[in-house]
C-alpha cells in the first residue's frame, strides 16, 4: 500500500497515518489536511517575505569616511607608488604609478612623484573630495 500524499510504501496497513508525511489515510481527510499545511504555510511564507521587507528598507548603510588629511599626506610622501590611490580606491592609477616606478627601475620615480605630490595637494585642498566608489572624504 502506498501514501497518496507522499508516495512513500506503507508497511503496517493498520496505522492511520504516514510515518513520513503523516498524511490519514483516509483521502477525503488527508487532502483537508494539505490544503490546511499548505494555507498555513504560505501564510508563514507571506509574513516572513514582510519582514524582509520592511528590514530591507529600514536598514541604512552606514559608510566609513576615508581620511582627507591621509590620503594627501600619502600622496606627498608616497606618492611615487600610488599609494594615496589605493587608499581612496582607485587602483588603476595607483597601479599605473606603481608599475612606471617599477618598470623603470626608479627612473620614472621622478614623474610619478610631482604626480603623487600635485594629486596630494588637489586632496589636502579639497579639490579631490571623493573617494573611488564616490564617497566624500571625511576631515
Amino acid at each position: 500500500m502506498y501514501c497518496k500524499n507522499c508516495g512513500k510504501v506503507l508497511e503496517d496497513e493498520t496505522k492511520d497515518l504516514c510515518p513520513d508525511c503523516e498524511a490519514v489515510k483516509n483521502t477525503e481527510v488527508a487532502e483537508e489536511k494539505v490544503e490546511v499545511v499548505k494555507e498555513v504555510t504560505s501564510n508563514t511564507n507571506d509574513s516572513s517575505n514582510q519582514n524582509t521587507n520592511n528590514n530591507t528598507q529600514n536598514t541604512t548603510t552606514s559608510v566609513l569616511k576615508k581620511s582627507k588629511v591621509a590620503a594627501g599626506i600619502l600622496g606627498i610622501l608616497l606618492g611615487s607608488l600610488g599609494v594615496h590611490n589605493f587608499y581612496l580606491g582607485y587602483t588603476g592609477k595607483g597601479v599605473a604609478q606603481l608599475l612606471i616606478t617599477l618598470l623603470t627601475c626608479g627612473f620614472g620615480a621622478c614623474v610619478t612623484s610631482i604626480w603623487g605630490l600635485v594629486e596630494g595637494i588637489l586632496i589636502l585642498t579639497g579639490s579631490i573630495n571623493v573617494d573611488g566608489n564616490g564617497n566624500p572624504l571625511g576631515d
